[in-house]
């Protein structure tokens, strides 16, 4: 397949590098940068497989990025987070596995389902993710949290979008005020997607001059966004969350009916 003959060249390379930088500056701080960075790979000519390969390979070097920047700001919870390393790489193992050999449209549905009712709940708990009032990793939490780092985990080794939105939203039922439960879920969705990128690697699913050119610009706007969201604090990542989730829920919604 001649990739660049489905393009327009400078215009297709430009218009990934924009995305991109797009894609790392909103996923930063709220998730949901494939919302971004996976419709302008399917644009520029490829298969739903490779796109999908070649997103994850940029996408983490974004979530690096942003990781290592929530952790040295201190907006991390290392201590549980060791504990759901584990569970979020066998997730994101068995979650590639299937998207290799079955269709993600059946899931379509419960997605769109599922970001309806995490907007509505951050919508109208306005005291969620405000204030941290995590009192520890009881063995309760342990249980739900491993459960939950599985579970999408898996979901972004087999699709993705809206990945680190549920992990946000989940951080903040736990307890967390929005900027440390974003910094818990950068540290998670990099490990998922680390695993996915391996994988995809290794079947052959990454076209390398796009994926290079796509992770650079993602690089640099993770970078400046994860700063942002760690300066501006909880009302900001709220917000962009919001939108984020409800820019994922319309975008899904259009892609299921439509294709």
């Amino acid at each position: 397949m001649d990739i660049m003959s489905a393009s327009s060249g400078i215009q297709t390379i430009f218009f990934i590098m924009i995305g991109g930088f797009m894609a790392g500056f909103v996923d930063s701080i709220a998730g949901g940068g494939g919302l971004i960075s996976l419709p302008i790979l399917l644009a520029a000519g490829m298969t739903p497989h490779l796109a999908l390969g070649t997103n994850k390979f940029s996408a983490t070097f974004g979530a690096c990025m942003s990781a290592r920047q929530f952790i040295r700001a201190g907006k991390t919870d290392m201590s549980l987070l060791r504990r759901l390393i584990p569970c979020s790489f066998l997730g994101a193992v068995a979650g590639c596995v299937l998207m290799l050999y079955i269709s993600a449209k059946w899931l379509q549905p419960i997605i769109i389902i599922a970001l309806i009712g995490s907007a509505f709940f951050v919508f109208f708990r306005r005291h969620l993710g405000a204030a941290m009032t995590y009192s520890g990793a009881s063995r309760t939490v342990l249980i739900k949290s491993s459960l939950m780092a599985f579970v999408l985990g898996m979901y972004d080794g087999f699709i993705g979008p809206g990945t680190g939105t549920f992990l946000i939203v989940f951080f903040a039922m736990l307890g967390f005020d929005f900027v440390l439960a974003a910094g818990n879920a950068k540290v998670l969705n990099l490990i998922s997607n680390l695993t996915s990128f391996v994988i995809f690697v290794a079947c052959g699913k990454v076209y390398y001059v796009y994926g290079i050119l796509m992770a650079v610009c993602i690089f640099l706007g993770a970078f400046f966004g994860a700063r942002l969201a760690i300066r501006k604090g909880i009302r900001f990542v709220r917000y962009v969350m919001l939108t984020v989730t409800c820019a994922l829920i319309i975008k899904l919604i259009i892609q299921y009916f439509v294709y």
